[in-house]
């Protein structure tokens, strides 16, 4: 696959079509036996608690994962990522119903780089908190 956004035809301060992620308790176990991350933080409301948490949390890397969908689904090629990283600043909190919890996603490019790439910022809300900080990911477009 390559990219399907060319170089040519986004400027810094383009958006990216915003998108929300729902996120459920079914969900994380689906996450923990297809990572290996079982800790209870992310299952199990009892321990969550006594552990400080205010309820069970979905994990990091599955926050980090749903994100850069946003940018995936705009470029066409989740190849075209060279590089991404976050730094975890609020916990996604997860309640045991049906709705569970929902991520909010806008990226925009926030610099042209050489050799085709962008370097595309990413906002994740979770219940009006910002969830991932200094979420960065650089695409090489076509």
């Amino acid at each position: 696959m390559t990219a399907k956004v060319a170089y040519e035809s986004v400027e810094v301060g383009t958006e990216l079509p915003a998108q929300s992620f729902r996120v459920t308790r079914a969900m994380l176990v689906q996450y923990a036996g297809a990572s290996g991350d079982f800790n209870p933080i992310h299952w199990n409301e009892k321990f969550a608690r006594e552990v400080g948490l205010p309820d069970v949390i979905a994990h990091g890397m599955f926050t980090m994962a749903e994100a850069i969908r946003v940018v995936t689904d705009w470029v066409g090629d989740p190849g075209a990522v060279v590089e991404y990283g976050v730094r975890f600043t609020k916990p996604v909190v997860v309640p045991n119903d049906d709705d569970g919890a929902l991520i909010e996603v806008s990226a925009k490019v926030a610099a042209l780089l050489d050799d085709k790439r962008v370097r595309v910022d990413l906002t994740a809300m979770n219940e009006g908190k910002k969830v991932l900080g200094m979420s960065r990911a650089v695409v090489r477009l076509g």
